[in-house]
């Protein structure tokens, strides 16, 4: 097939501004239709998150199975993790994209009538939970590759960036907009609200210009692509053990919808919206841990163990506040420290990734790291339920303090590698995009090479990809 090259609208010369510089990949069609959607649909996902856990909890008031929930929710990146991202590298990322947020639309409003019944049903709750979790699986390793596809190579830069400071956007005011909801017309109409906001992405989807897409290499069918991404993930030492961490700080630490209810109404007499209010706070925390992040001009493991650590000790902190006023506070730090250690880890799977396994190896990440919440949430749900949420959030904060250790000691001797400094770059905001924390970052032009490195020394030099 043909590519098109979409034609820019007429420069504006010297009327160019700083302000049409930031937003310059909105000049392209398919991507303006893709932000639109994704800006109203994405605040809709918060809001069925933040429901899904309230109306659970104040249907069973147990920790337990706010875990189970989790277990639900997650369960499918899990078992289908791998198999999801070996789709994303074979077949086109809109269709996927249209079939899962059909899909996606379907569950928010099936939600919704269970909302709005007078004794909903745990069971069907709880399916439905599921259902959403086989739509992750699949939207995940697509959405965040579908990005590069909709602009030039030259703007690629400047277009994941709008997506993660949309994505930001989302996640601050998602959970306020839903605090608002649930205390003034119910639970139903927030899952109702979202499922109609999938409305503007599926259109956004079915308007695009297929012919001016740049569809990546598709992976050529062979057997065992599943296995071959995870022994290349294995024999890449920068792949391995932020992965591992991964799988050690989301098992244990980010469980925040598990934990952070039970704590804010019973350790601090909060209600649900002080819950939300508090999500709120983290989600803030994450901004300006984004914005530190993307200024980064290396990437080591070292650092991605240090911000490791740092969560641990502001996961430490918050279980140990005695009161809203001061857990509020602590909150933003261990936002903060939440998304460095995950854009971080996440710059280091992106530029380590080779092109045609790279869809396979963000699906291995998603699978370490949300899929590690099936297993987490539960054990974590009854910690809170037989000992207290403080126990809950002590687990998560030795956890995370654990895997910085761990990576720092792996990381000793590890090779050293240099990157394009616009490479690293895209690589952290493509991790900021994906757990929704960036801020916009206008391209700041050439800059001598970043490096990625295992230990700092005056050497750089890059290996051969395996």
């Amino acid at each position: 097939m043909t590519t098109v090259v979409p034609t820019p609208p007429p420069s504006h010369g010297r009327f160019a501004t700083g302000f049409l510089e930031t937003f310059r990949s909105l000049r392209w069609r398919n991507f303006r239709l893709f932000f639109s959607g994704q800006l109203i649909s994405q605040v809709g996902n918060w809001l069925s998150l933040i429901a899904m856990t309230l109306l659970i909890y104040e249907l069973t008031d147990s920790a337990f199975l706010l875990g189970l929930l989790a277990a639900a929710q997650f369960g499918p990146v899990l078992v289908i993790g791998p198999w999801a991202g070996l789709i994303a590298d074979r077949y086109p990322k809109r269709t996927i994209l249209l079939v899962v947020q059909s899909i996606a639309m379907l569950q928010s409003f099936a939600l919704a009538a269970l909302a709005f019944q007078p004794e909903p049903s745990l069971v069907a709750i709880y399916a439905v939970a599921f259902i959403g979790g086989l739509t992750i699986a699949f939207d995940n390793p697509a959405r965040r590759s579908f990005v590069t596809e909709m602009v030039p190579e030259s703007d690629i830069n400047n277009a994941v960036s709008l997506n993660s400071a949309l994505m930001t956007l989302s996640r601050v005011v998602g959970p306020f907009i839903a605090a608002f909801l649930i205390a003034t017309v119910g639970f139903g109409w927030a899952f109702l609200v979202d499922g109609i906001s999938y409305v503007a992405v599926l259109v956004a989807l079915a308007m695009m210009r297929t012919a001016e897409l740049r569809p990546s290499v598709a992976a050529a069918r062979a057997k065992g692509q599943v296995r071959a991404g995870m022994r290349y993930a294995r024999s890449v030492p920068e792949l391995w053990i932020p992965l591992v961490m991964m799988a050690i700080v989301g098992t244990l630490a980010f469980n925040f919808n598990t934990v952070l209810p039970v704590f804010v109404n019973r350790s601090l007499g909060g209600d649900d919206v002080m819950f939300a209010v508090l999500l709120g706070v983290v989600s803030i925390g994450s901004f300006s841990g984004a914005l530190a992040t993307a200024r980064r001009r290396s990437i080591s493991i070292q650092q991605v163990a240090g911000c490791a650590l740092a969560f641990g000790v502001a996961i430490g902190l918050l279980g140990l506040s005695p009161n809203l006023a001061i857990a509020l506070p602590v909150g933003i730090a261990m936002g903060a420290a939440s998304i460095a250690f995950m854009t971080a880890s996440t710059a280091i799977v992106q530029i380590r990734s080779d092109p045609q396994m790279r869809g396979r190896v963000l699906a291995l990440q998603s699978m370490v790291f949300l899929g590690s919440t099936p297993i987490g949430g539960p054990i974590l749900g009854w910690v809170c339920e037989q000992f207290g949420a403080r126990y809950g959030l002590a687990i998560g904060a030795v956890g995370a303090l654990g895997a910085g250790f761990w990576g720092l000691r792996r990381s000793r001797g590890s090779e050293h590698y240099a990157v394009a400094d616009r490479e690293a770059e895209v690589a952290v905001e493509d991790a900021i995009e994906e757990l929704a924390g960036d801020p916009e970052m206008p391209d700041s032009g050439p800059v001598e090479p970043a490096a990625v490195t295992g230990e700092p020394t005056g050497e750089r030099r890059v290996p051969a990809r395996p």
